[in-house]
């Protein structure tokens, strides 16, 4: 079992001077290029190297971006990690091949990306001198073990390919801890949301799906019943988060829940974009996607102990942010604002 034990070594937050090098794989996605807007704005922080295929990934993500270096390639390539990694501080392994249905379609491309690429991350760092490796790991792991809070001594329970690639990433990056004395941290990531995440393609993340369909008039597409349920994280938050431990050299002997706690049903979730809108939202109902999980929400108990003075973005708040960015990338004007608005 892959797990943070309760009564285990505790997490650690060291206040340490930010590495002056960081390495972002997937540093051109939609959380990685979220992130490398951040940690150019972190004093101390002198270079950002984005390492990436733009297989998903887009070089507009980082359009007015100052000082970010792309390497662009595989993860694959252990070379091109070679050169990337060399003098880095941090690095932060966002790339994979992400998504249950393509994992589905094809697991041996899913595995490849997702474990064998971290196992070439985690390589690379260890060739590098040792920086500290942020791996992002998913909720998907927890799959069928129906406990909630899911905390991170739970039983994995993989329902998908993509969630048994995300296991055994993180069990590599805690084995290399262990074996090593590599620096790792696995965060487990849980329906992260917000700006740069786009729709339009079969794989498409539930918030930008439905933001895409309701902006363009179209039926909002609800896989199942709508009654299932997910702890939706604002990027901005994941961010934040990601940036303190970077910042401070953070590290745990097992993987860490980076969410809050919130438990939403996409019908809550279109209820909300509803009062986002101002306006009644049409949905088609459609058949349950194999390999999706019921129902989650993290245990926030670790990731609060480590980073207690970060607290999320409400989801309303996150899905007005995330309607503005999209209605921009259209040329439309943003929402006008409310009182204790959020924008990013």
């Amino acid at each position: 079992m892959v797990g943070a034990q309760r009564g285990a070594p505790s997490p650690s937050v060291s206040p340490v001077h930010p590495p002056a090098r960081v390495v972002v794989t997937g540093g051109a996605g939609f959380i990685g290029a979220n992130l490398c807007r951040a940690l150019r704005q972190v004093p101390g922080i002198e270079e950002v190297v984005v390492v990436d295929d733009f297989s998903t990934g887009r070089a507009d993500n980082l359009a007015g971006v100052d000082g970010i270096e792309v390497v662009e390639g595989s993860i694959l390539d252990p070379d091109l990690l070679d050169r990337a990694l060399a003098g880095a501080g941090a690095v932060v392994h966002l790339a994979a091949r992400a998504s249950v249905p393509r994992s589905l379609e094809d697991p041996l491309a899913t595995h490849e990306a997702n474990a064998t690429g971290t196992l070439r991350v985690l390589e690379a760092a260890r060739h590098a001198g040792g920086p500290l490796v942020i791996v992002a790991s998913s909720s998907s792991v927890y799959g069928a073990n129906r406990v909630l809070p899911a905390r991170e001594d739970l039983m994995p329970a993989p329902l998908s390919p993509y969630a048994a690639s995300k296991l055994a990433a993180e069990a590599y990056a805690l084995a290399h801890s262990r074996s090593f004395g590599l620096p790792v941290l696995v965060f487990r990531f849980f329906n992260v949301f917000g700006p740069l995440q786009r729709a339009g393609h079969a794989y498409a993340a539930v918030v930008p799906a439905f933001v895409s369909a309701a902006l363009g008039g179209e039926p909002l597409p609800v896989h199942g019943d709508g009654g299932q349920t997910r702890d939706f994280t604002y990027v901005g938050s994941v961010v934040r988060v990601l940036v303190e431990a970077v910042r401070a050299g953070a590290g745990a002997p097992g993987p860490v829940n980076l969410a809050f706690g919130g438990r939403s049903s996409l019908l809550e979730v279109i209820a909300a974009l509803e009062a986002v809108l101002g306006t009644p939202l049409q949905r088609h109902h459609g058949p349950v996607r194999p390999g999706d999980v019921r129902d989650s929400q993290a245990d926030q108990t670790l990731l609060r102990a480590m980073f207690p003075g970060i607290d999320p973005v409400p989801l309303e708040e996150g899905l007005r942010a995330t309607v503005d960015w999209f209605r921009e990338s259209l040329g439309a004007p943003p929402l006008p604002s409310t009182p204790g608005d959020f924008r990013s």
